[in-house]
């Protein structure tokens, strides 16, 4: 395929919608956890396309599902179904607590598909009273006007007119703060395990426990919103799994394909009935080509040798942070689990994780920032110990061209 103009990054400025900023460099290939740019120039990636691409690039095993589906069936509306959907349905269902999955193309949509199940399911039964939907300052779930406004960052949702309606926030792992606002008007409570965008902060033991128990007593659903953290990236399939704690809801997008868009709402068979034929739907969920590829992800993730590789490669990542601070002095703590990991920056480096993002570019390294003050690490689950190691050199140059500055 041929052009008669440049393909570089003034382009975009000219024909792009300047929602976003993106970097100089343009990657064109990636294999395993390398990518390179137009020019050639190699990056190691440490940003997963921000916890998407759970098997790096190209993986085999899902190159060769895509390729297999794509000399099949490309799209069917819902009106009919597909075989990919049904497997990887039933694979879902088989390894989760979950009887009933809902496809969607992003995590927006299925938290979008979530909130309002939850909100049908109270109607249904209990009346209209029943709609409160209790979120987390910091909390992110989503850029849809619904999901936005769920989430806990008013600059996300500002702007934009009227927002939804009955929605109150409360403090991540403050459960005092979730007793002040409950009641028996609470149709769900909404929570990451880990909240990502907020800043990589695991959620106590204790408080999602409290939150169950809390769900329980308000007859409210419990909404574990695991776009980030599903998919085998905390070192189980799901997160919940780590805590002891089932929702009643579980949300799914980001790793789940690998890179192809896919999300998934996953519930049981009471709250599911809820969403009768024609209450909610989606032209593209369920695509057999995101379907085909979502499953061999789940079959190649979803193995305890795999598992246990992803918290080999946690350690491995803070003994190499841990090695980078006793030099620099740059980070207060290493939180997070698996392979989603945030390093905090002490008080004199507050607010500038994007210089220590862009030096690590210049470094050939792609790192992410979540928030001002936290560089946030999701690569690929099975990224290699060299790439880890001969990264976090090049990691540890950039600590070095910020703090020389």
């Amino acid at each position: 395929m041929t052009t008669n103009f440049a393909v570089n990054r003034a382009l975009f400025d000219e024909v792009m919608v300047p929602n976003y900023a993106p970097a100089s460099v343009i990657p064109v290939r990636g294999q395993g956890s390398r990518v390179w740019d137009q020019n050639e120039r190699e990056y190691i990636d440490f940003a997963g396309g921000i916890a998407v691409s759970s098997l790096g690039h190209c993986h085999p095993a899902l190159v060769g599902a895509l390729k297999q589906q794509a000399d099949k069936l490309w799209h069917l509306s819902n009106v009919l179904t597909n075989e990919p959907a049904l497997r990887l349905a039933k694979k879902l269902v088989d390894a989760t607590f979950a009887d009933k999955v809902y496809f969607a193309n992003s995590g927006a949509e299925a938290n979008e598909a979530a909130f309002k199940l939850a909100r049908r399911w109270a109607l249904d039964k209990f009346g209209e009273q029943k709609q409160q939907i209790i979120s987390f300052g910091k909390s992110f779930h989503g850029r849809t006007f619904f999901t936005v406004t769920v989430g806990g960052q008013a600059s996300y949702s500002d702007g934009f007119g009227p927002k939804p309606g009955a929605v109150a926030h409360a403090e991540f792992n403050n459960l005092d703060s979730v007793k002040a606002l409950i009641s028996d008007n609470t149709c769900a409570i909404v929570v990451e395990p880990i909240q990502g965008e907020g800043g990589i902060i695991p959620a106590e033991p204790a408080f999602l426990q409290g939150l169950r128990d809390l769900c329980d007593q308000h007859n409210a659903l419990l909404v574990f919103d695991e776009v980030q953290t599903g998919v085998g990236r905390t070192g189980k399939l799901y997160a919940y799994m780590n805590y002891g704690v089932t929702p009643d809801i579980l949300t799914t997008a980001k790793s789940l394909g690998g890179g192809f868009p896919i999300g998934a709402m996953l519930t049981t068979n009471a709250i599911a009935s809820h969403l009768k034929v024609g209450t909610h739907g989606s032209t593209y969920g369920g695509n057999p080509l995101a379907c085909a590829v979502a499953e061999a992800v789940i079959d190649t993730v979803n193995q305890p040798e795999l598992l246990a590789t992803v918290l080999r490669n946690e350690q491995m990542f803070r003994e190499c942070l841990q090695q980078v601070n006793s030099q620099y002095q740059v980070f207060t703590e290493v939180r997070g689990q698996g392979m989603l990991l945030g390093a905090v920056l002490t008080e004199k480096y507050r607010g500038r994780a994007r210089d220590f993002f862009l030096a690590a570019a210049d470094q050939g390294l792609m790192v992410l920032v979540a928030g001002p003050d936290v560089i946030r690490f999701a690569p690929s689950l099975v990224i290699t110990e060299q790439d880890i190691r001969e990264g976090m050199q090049r990691f540890a140059a950039a600590v070095e061209q910020v703090v020389g500055a």
